[in-house]
């Protein structure tokens, strides 16, 4: 294949999906698009393959079943997209605003994201084998039954969020937060939550989610205190 570094680069248009699909059909390599604007655009089950964007919007567009594996995304918008069924395997979003997205059933194999946010966004039956977040906000987003496990969690913000189901099991949190989250059913044995925001946990969220799991002496001493106890 030809490498993606030699594609032709298309800077500051608005490109509709028979444009897309015209350049798709005359391009000898993958394409590389910078400040252009997707917004509202379908571009479902498009090969996208090896696509790089800067700093490109795509607002409510719609990415239904679109080949996007090892795509590039730095810098972009896509309040509210559809991504449901695409297949981003090894794709790498950096630096995005993906607030509201939708990844339904999609295949996010192997994808980081990094400084990015997710906000509000639903991940409901993603295949998500290797998935990577770091430095990035996921406040309020939909994570059930997601496996983080014996990852390193590096300011991940969840608070809000839903991680029912989620398995953290011999994670390690590096900053963040989980305040208020949903974790019920999720498993913690072995987690290192020394560094992670635990605001809104309860006692009883302790023996029912946290057993086995590494807390400090502060965050101890602060979820003691609603049983009117002072730890000296």
């Amino acid at each position: 294949m030809t490498d993606a570094s030699t594609a032709p680069t298309l800077a500051g248009e608005t490109i509709d999906r028979d444009r897309l699909k015209r350049l798709l059909a005359d391009a000898p390599a993958a394409l590389h698009f910078e400040q252009c604007d997707f917004d509202g655009t379908d571009l479902s089950g498009l090969d996208l393959r090896r696509a790089k964007f800067v700093d490109c919007s795509f607002a409510e567009a719609v990415f239904r079943k679109t080949q996007l594996a090892d795509s590039r995304w730095m810098s972009c918008r896509t309040r509210q997209a559809d991504f449901e069924m695409a297949d981003l395997t090894d794709a790498r979003f950096m630096a995005c605003d993906l607030n509201n997205t939708g990844w339904h059933r999609a295949k996010l194999s192997a994808t980081l994201f990094t400084e990015v946010k997710l906000t509000g966004a639903h991940f409901h039956e993603a295949q998500v084998l290797g998935i990577g977040f770091h430095d990035s906000l996921l406040s309020g987003a939909d994570l059930r039954g997601m496996s983080f496990r014996k990852q390193t969690l590096e300011r991940l913000d969840f608070s809000d969020a839903d991680l029912g189901g989620c398995d953290f099991r011999d994670a390690v949190f590096e900053g963040g937060s989980l305040r208020d989250a949903n974790l019920k059913n999720a498993r913690f044995d072995g987690a290192d939550l020394r560094s992670v925001d635990l605001g809104g946990l309860r006692i009883a969220h302790v023996a029912q989610f946290f057993k086995g799991a590494i807390i400090s002496s502060d965050q101890a001493a602060t979820l003691v205190s609603e049983l009117g106890i002072r730890v000296m």
